[in-house]
């Protein structure tokens, strides 16, 4: 190969590249979270509410700045990404327990990630509240901000 077909191929390696890069870190618009996780049981905001009223454990998975912005009241913040694991899950709730796991909505898939784990280190009554703080906030059912 000579040297200006070198400098094609590698051009085309690096516009290769860049778009790959580029497709990784889009973001999917139309991605919903599984409408159920296996072993827990899928609530609406109207049966959180009523297991919030009979004083069912709620675990926010989101990340700390929305969780600082606004949160079911009393709810316990143990982000996804690096709080939720079986041993803080366990400083807040028994295994026999009804804990109630949200996020963000049905554009979040942390809450289902959450309540699939949960299930799978042996909590007995998991509800996954799929509509999570939108679904919650747009009924302005208690909410508070701040630190847990």
């Amino acid at each position: 190969m000579n040297t200006a077909q070198n400098h094609i191929v590698s051009v085309l390696l690096v516009i290769a590249l860049l778009a790959v890069t580029r497709m990784a870190h889009s973001k999917d618009t139309d991605y919903r979270s599984p409408l159920h996780a296996e072993g827990a049981t899928t609530i609406s905001v109207d049966e959180a509410k009523w297991l919030f009223d009979e004083g069912a454990v709620f675990i926010d998975v989101r990340n700390p700045r929305y969780f600082a912005r606004r949160h079911v009241t009393g709810a316990h913040h143990l982000d996804m990404k690096d709080g939720f694991t079986q041993q803080t899950l366990a400083a807040v709730a028994r295994k026999d327990q009804p804990i109630v796991i949200y996020s963000s909505g049905i554009k979040c898939g942390r809450a289902h990630k959450a309540s699939v784990l949960a299930v799978s280190w042996g909590y007995q009554k998991v509800y996954y509240f799929r509509g999570g703080i939108v679904d919650w906030k747009d009924v302005q059912f208690p909410m508070e901000s701040g630190a847990e």
